[in-house]
């Protein structure tokens, strides 16, 4: 069936429904394409047989606008959105923002701070009785106990502040799907208790859940820190996060357990990776790819996607700083090329597209098509990375399916010119030389961004990042490949100030390799520390986890905007703060390198006349 899925009881009664299955509430506007998580899936159970709806951003402040397509016959499933909800809302200085981009209008407020559990109250308070299951992003990184960087503190797994009655975590098509059908099929969702990619409440006196790992190493339940240790010793938090960290892995990994006072998290193991045939079918699925008709204001969201094609999921490069690890995965899920080219085409039909798509690709666009050629080493691995610490003897890296994508993408009747900007792994593009000459020759449109995220190789080491080395051989290559076609190129590197093991001296040796190789930025990221990250374990424990080293973390403001000045020092408004960094670090002889006065404020400028003699 085509056409929006319906958010009213009007428009559920126009496609002959006297009730829905299930009922999402989403924090972000409905836009019904597959970027966005609660449409992908509502389309999903759409395609199983299921009558869905969606409630989105609904007025929190009472339980009316919750009611707004009856009760379901299964349970509602609730996420927060694209984004934690405090993500969205606050700035890494815990600033209110006052946009939000998947908002029409772009307007803030249009969701709660900790949405998943204000949502989900509002919700039992509407219909006590029908089941909650929440998901997304926020659940998802939140769903053992964590360290809130907003309130400062270690918070509860969100699934006992929500009081929902089950989580889903990762890619949700296959799990939901499940509880879905066999709730259909007459189980409560307190029979449904071992489906993958799940947690659930137990109970102490549940037999085995608490027992630990087999002797094997493989099977049997992994319990970790409980909630009352992890709150109170730092030691025992970075333990906790570690041993669920270790758990990614699908095929090996064992159900976690945490206890919260006298119950039980119970964390079944990650959902299988989708094979091609069902990604295909997932993207093949009749989406509108446009705003529900009811919104008569731009989505910037939207706008930033509607031209772009996903041509896989997840990410094997894991970044000590992404959610992607502990939410979508490293096992990379590809759909054919002949689906891929079919969207293209069918986005080339649509009465606003000009000619240009806006990236092809997914959380590293040239991850396109790779996976372990080891099974059984896969089966078993429990690395974070496949490319950190150095690129895995068992990973498959040849680029001749990502190359044959692009050709045949950019030689499609109405297309001009697709970009790939969803961003690069340049330490593994050193093996994939057919990919870096058809990004370089036909894919960038002016600047390709790529983040290094640092320089400093023990702060890089932290990040799980390559480093400086790979990063100017990259550059060089890039450089000189433009060169040779005639082409006006260049690379915009997104960089990161305020990471745990970063200091004031470190961004200054940034500032300067950056200034010796002619590149200037004009924004820096700020380190959040958001929840389910090895980096967030790092900020809040002051130590690396894998190895039990001290690293020094800038909590400051003072330190983080003196960190963030020092790569912006070309700006006129940033002078002041880069000097007082480079007092403090002692190194005012810097200022001449990068080419400001190295005077302070109401002192004389007795260093600047010389700096400038000097010159």
């Amino acid at each position: 069936m085509t056409g929006h899925l319906p958010i009213h009881l009007d428009e559920a009664r126009a496609r002959g429904w006297s009730e829905l299955d299930v009922i999402f509430v989403s924090g972000d506007a409905y836009i019904d394409h597959p970027a966005f998580g609660v449409p992908l899936l509502a389309r999903w159970l759409e395609a199983h047989g299921f009558r869905v709806g969606i409630i989105s951003q609904p007025d929190w402040r009472s339980k009316e606008p919750f009611m707004a397509l009856g009760r379901p016959r299964l349970f509602f499933a609730v996420s927060a959105g694209a984004m934690d909800s405090m993500v969205a809302h606050y700035t890494p200085a815990r600033k209110l923002r006052h946009d939000d981009a998947y908002t029409p209008g772009n307007r803030h407020g249009a969701r709660p701070n900790r949405a998943t559990i204000i949502y989900t109250s509002r919700l039992k308070e509407a219909y006590r009785d029908v089941p909650v299951v929440i998901g997304g992003i926020e659940a998802s990184l939140r769903r053992f106990a964590h360290y809130d960087y907003w309130e400062n503190k270690v918070r509860r797994s969100i699934l006992f502040d929500a009081k929902a009655d089950l989580l889903i975590y990762g890619m949700g098509e296959l799990p939901l799907q499940e509880v879905a059908r066999r709730m259909a099929g007459g189980e409560s969702l307190a029979q449904i208790r071992s489906v993958r990619g799940t947690c659930r409440v137990g109970l102490e006196s549940e037999d085995g859940l608490l027992s630990g790992p087999s002797n094997s190493g493989t099977g049997g339940n992994v319990p970790i820190p409980s909630f009352d240790d992890v709150a109170s010793d730092k030691k025992q938090f970075a333990d906790a996060f570690l041993l669920a960290f270790r758990e990614q892995n699908p095929f090996s990994a064992r159900t976690v357990i945490q206890q919260h006072g006298d119950r039980l998290l119970v964390c079944n193991p990650p959902s299988l990776p989708l094979n091609q045939a069902d990604m295909d079918r997932i993207y093949s699925l009749p989406f509108e790819k446009s705003p529900h008709p009811s919104y008569h204001e731009p989505i910037p969201a939207w706008d930033q996607i509607k031209n772009s094609v996903t041509s896989h999921r997840g990410c094997f490069g894991g970044c000590a700083f992404c959610a992607i690890t502990m939410h979508q995965g490293k096992l990379i899920q590809s759909r054919s090329e002949a689906s891929i080219i079919a969207e293209v085409d069918a986005l080339a039909r649509q009465s606003w597209f000009r000619g240009s798509i806006s990236d092809i690709g997914g959380p590293t666009a040239n991850m396109y098509g790779l996976a372990c050629k080891h099974p059984e080493a896969m089966r078993l691995c429990r690395r974070g990375s496949c490319i950190f610490p150095a690129i895995c003897a068992h990973l498959e890296t040849a680029d001749k399916r990502a190359v044959s994508l692009l050709q045949q993408v950019r030689n499609r009747q109405g297309v001009k010119h697709a970009a790939v900007s969803s961003g690069v792994r340049y330490d593994l593009m050193e093996r994939q030389p057919g990919y870096f000459r058809e990004l370089v020759g036909h894919h960038v449109g002016g600047l390709l961004k790529i983040a290094p995220e640092h320089l400093g190789e023990h702060v890089t080491a932290l990040m799980r990042k390559p480093g400086r080395k790979p990063f100017e051989r990259f550059l060089a290559r890039f450089r000189e490949e433009s060169a040779r076609l005639g082409k006006r190129q260049h690379i915009v590197p997104y960089l990161m100030s305020g990471h745990p093991g970063c200091s004031v001296a470190d961004m200054l040796e940034l500032a300067l390799a950056l200034k010796k190789l002619g590149m200037t930025v004009e924004q820096v990221q700020d380190f959040t520390p958001t929840p389910g990250t090895l980096s967030t374990c790092m900020y809040y424990t002051g130590v690396d986890p894998e190895t039990g080293k001290a690293v020094h973390v800038p909590a400051g403001d003072r330190e983080k905007g003196l960190q963030k000045a020092l790569v912006l020092w070309h700006q006129p408004g940033e002078r002041n703060k880069v000097l007082e960094a480079l007092r403090e670090v002692g190194r005012e002889d810097a200022a001449v390198m990068l080419g400001v006065s190295n005077s302070m404020p109401g002192q004389p400028h007795t260093a600047s006349r010389k700096a400038k003699k000097t010159r």
